[in-house]
């Protein structure tokens, strides 16, 4: 398992050793081994920005790669000593970034529970969007995020439709993100059009 590439609906994309090819690889310690490599059945939604509000820049790749300047922004004195990550992260423009393989566990969802399990980093995928609950997310994004989820759905069967939730769903009080911009209608549509 993991040796042949899985083709998504457009064949543009494959998984190849749990890394989408086409993805920048940014490989981040911020990972280690998941309890059961074969237990992948949780999509988990994220969204951040760095500075707050603010796009483009390397500082969510430093950040998950620990190499975030506490010098270089107010706020990062506050967060660059967090021991983070997220398998993917989707930049305004579409681009796709990889931190962690998949059958790796992420350290992004925190304290977490999903119907009663807790420990979502055990048996989740963590997507991040560049972006925040404050503004709206653009139809790369969308497009690209979808183009993905369909990927991860046929190569991971533990995986489906409603097992996809947002990381406030997963931390309610704790975490807002993907935040009410987050457009889950057009989102799903998405996932159904071939």
């Amino acid at each position: 398992m993991g040796k042949y590439p899985i083709y998504d609906y457009s064949n543009s994309m494959n998984i190849l050793e749990h890394r989408i090819d086409i993805a920048l690889f940014r490989p981040s310690p911020n990972c280690d081994a998941r309890p059961d490599a074969a237990d992948i059945s949780l999509l988990v939604i994220h969204c951040i920005s760095l500075p707050p509000e603010q796009f483009s820049g390397a500082y969510i790749e430093q950040l998950f790669c620990n190499n975030l300047d506490p010098d270089a922004h107010p706020y990062f004195q506050e967060i660059a000593r967090l021991k983070v990550s997220a398998h993917l992260l989707i930049r305004r423009d579409g681009e796709l970034l990889q931190f962690v393989p998949f059958d790796r566990r992420a350290w992004h969802a925190g304290v977490s529970q999903f119907q009663g399990r807790e420990r979502c980093n055990d048996y989740s995928i963590g997507i991040e969007l560049e972006g925040s609950v404050n503004q709206a997310f653009n139809d790369r994004q969308y497009q690209r995020l979808a183009e993905v989820t369909k990927l991860l759905l046929e190569r991971y069967p533990k995986l489906s439709r409603d097992r996809i939730v947002g990381h406030s769903d997963i931390a309610p009080g704790r975490k807002n993100d993907p935040g009410p911009n987050f457009d889950w209608q057009a989102y799903f549509k998405a996932l159904l059009a071939g």
